[in-house]
């Protein structure tokens, strides 16, 4: 099995083949979307068990308030308030972060051909 690898080169490396460019892209996108699948499955999981909605509800409410949407159910008790807090709050950093990893390839490509240094022989 071949390790999965998201490594990038150094400027001192030529810049890769469109192909390999491709599949680095598809692992940052596979990546990004593992991590939506596991706050939307966090959020899930909080709003079910302490604001006691149905699960296609925490499903919606999970992603209204990760993509930035904002709340569609109120809260009625402190546990479901506190969560919807701590949720909301990490919604800000993960959707920030996932964004940032789906770009990550393309924003290094882009740099990486304006810096790469060229050979002096």
């Amino acid at each position: 099995m071949k390790k999965l690898s998201i490594k990038l080169e150094h400027r001192r490396q030529k810049v890769i083949s469109v192909p390999q460019f491709l599949l680095r892209v598809f692992r940052y996108a596979i990546l990004s979307f593992i991590l939506i699948i596991i706050s939307v499955g966090l959020g899930c999981l909080g709003y079910h068990h302490f604001g006691h909605l149905s699960w296609i509800d925490s499903f919606h409410m999970s992603c209204m308030i990760l993509t930035g949407m904002g709340p569609v159910i109120e809260m009625q008790t402190k546990g479901a308030k506190l969560f919807s807090s701590f949720y909301a709050l990490y919604s800000g950093i993960a959707f920030l972060s996932v964004t940032a990893v789906f770009f990550a390839p393309i924003v290094h490509r882009i740099m990486h051909i304006f810096h790469v240094e060229e050979d002096e022989t």
